[in-house]
């Protein structure tokens, strides 16, 4: 199972994702559906069936209490001059809550993420001109200072992604409440 492990986005916020990423909605540019839309806290890649429910059993071991977090603030990979990737900052703690999730996968030999930066991708940007680049990062500065909201990060996902032509599709293996006890499998 190709998997990673995931904040999940309240509707609220998610309703917002879909008015801010239309500003976005350019020939070459594709958007991430906003029920689509997350804040990746590591990514695992291909992972034994088995290998997941440890992993999820063992993330339920996360030192971290729910936390108040907050999503704006338009960004862009690598950088505003050639966009890759826009997102959408995400602050809290969140960083923290990485470090418990790299702490624990460091177990099963999953490397740590030096470069962790708490986002969430709203549009990847494939083949465009340079004009349209240049578009796209003016759309990026004038969003730069956009919140969409405040929101309780009360738990973590375990999720699967299936890759298709018509895009991915993500199921929810489990999910681990931020107390530290228990996860509930789906």
């Amino acid at each position: 199972m190709r998997i990673f492990i995931a904040v999940d986005l309240p509707d609220q916020v998610r309703e917002r994702i879909a008015e801010i990423a239309a500003n976005f909605d350019r020939s070459g540019v594709k958007l991430v559906k906003p029920e689509l839309v997350h804040v990746t806290m590591k990514f695992l890649g291909e992972v034994e069936e088995r290998v997941v429910k440890e992993i999820c059993t063992a993330l339920s071991g996360v030192a971290s209490q729910p936390f108040k977090a907050q999503i704006g603030g338009v960004g862009a990979f690598p950088k505003p001059s050639y966009i890759r990737v826009i997102w959408l900052g995400a602050s809290g703690s969140f960083d923290l809550l990485h470090s418990e999730v790299d702490r624990i996968l460091g177990s099963f030999g999953f490397a740590p993420d030096d470069d962790f930066v708490a986002h969430a991708t709203i549009a990847r940007v494939k083949r465009v001109s340079r004009e349209t680049r240049m578009e796209l990062g003016v759309e990026v500065s004038k969003l730069a200072e956009t919140m969409l909201g405040e929101f309780t990060v009360d738990s973590l996902s375990v999720k699967s992604s299936t890759l298709t032509p018509e895009g991915p599709i993500y199921k929810t293996v489990c999910e681990i409440p931020l107390k530290g006890t228990r996860y509930y499998q789906r």
